[in-house]
């Protein structure tokens, strides 16, 4: 039987089967024996085992779409990327690190502020149009009010999407609206059970419709970029690729050359200055890496 790993637990792979039901499966050890390991997200094939007790054994993982490393998950179509407009305020360096991550892994970001009911109209525009510029989707909403939930339903149908933020941004709050019967451990319940501040602690999905599954990760406080020369980094900015070749310097970096299409555009305010001194920063710090 086919089906997908929704979560991994001490060595057990729970498969949301072609029949709709979750099957607690152990993996063959001849994944061991391969050095292939199953992660959540896999698209599986299964033996059941015990049909009562919903029990099967993991026979085959069949070949994935692409996978990521932190989180451990596979065949993504797309990120949605959660940050709070308030409480906590976005913390834009990281939101950029993870928007330069997805689009180091190929995968198309969907950016959502949540808390619209505690935000300034003015400043949330502004914010908006920073990454609407870049190219990015932008979805406001208040899961508390309800706002911009059908935009949402609309951006993931269909799709298996990477939720991420970071902790406090709501994602439980808006798993539990797409899907009210997995009822997510929200953080009031934590902070009542005094389970610490991370609700999510494992991958896993959420199927929210027909073909349509969430991916709740656990949150994160700080994301550093691997795998990547500071040369490269550039290329990651969307809104830095229409000035490619236009520089007077082949291979510009674009900080302290003469003749930079991209610095012009930075004065012209064409580009955001945000980002732009979030490109210098993390340029700074894959430099410093590089050193040790």
């Amino acid at each position: 039987m086919l089906g997908k790993i929704i979560k991994g637990i001490a060595g057990f792979y729970y498969v949301y089967a072609e029949d709709e039901e979750v099957y607690a499966c152990r993996a063959k050890g001849i994944f061991r024996k391969d050095n292939q390991k199953p992660l959540v997200g896999d698209n599986v094939e299964i033996t059941v085992l015990h049909e009562k007790d919903k029990e099967g054994s993991l026979t085959d993982i069949l070949p994935r779409k692409n996978s990521l490393i932190r989180p451990a998950v596979a065949n993504v179509d797309q990120a949605f990327v959660l940050f709070a407009l308030e409480d906590p305020k976005p913390n834009f360096l990281l939101l950029d690190r993870f928007l330069i991550m997805m689009e180091q892994a190929g995968i198309p970001a969907v950016i959502c502020f949540n808390k619209k009911d505690l935000a300034q109209e003015e400043e949330t525009e502004k914010l908006c149009r920073i990454y609407r510029d870049c190219g990015y989707q932008v979805i406001l909403s208040s899961t508390v009010k309800g706002e911009g939930i059908q935009e949402i339903r609309k951006a993931l149908q269909g799709k298996t999407t990477v939720v991420a933020g970071p902790s406090g941004v709501g994602k439980s709050s808006l798993t539990n609206i797409l899907q009210p019967e997995v009822k997510m451990e929200t953080g009031e319940i934590s902070r009542k059970l005094k389970r610490g501040r991370h609700t999510t602690r494992h991958s896993q999905v959420v199927p929210i419709g027909k073909d349509t599954y969430l991916m709740d990760t656990p949150g994160f406080s700080s994301l550093y970029l691997t795998d990547m020369e500071e040369q490269e980094l550039k290329g990651y900015f969307r809104e830095f690729r229409p000035y490619e070749g236009q520089c007077r310097f082949l291979g510009c970096l674009h900080i302290h050359e003469p003749g930079c299409a991209v610095k012009e555009a930075l004065e012209k305010e064409v580009i955001s200055r945000l980002r732009y001194e979030d490109y210098l920063e993390l340029y700074e710090e894959l430099k410093e890496k590089r050193r040790y």
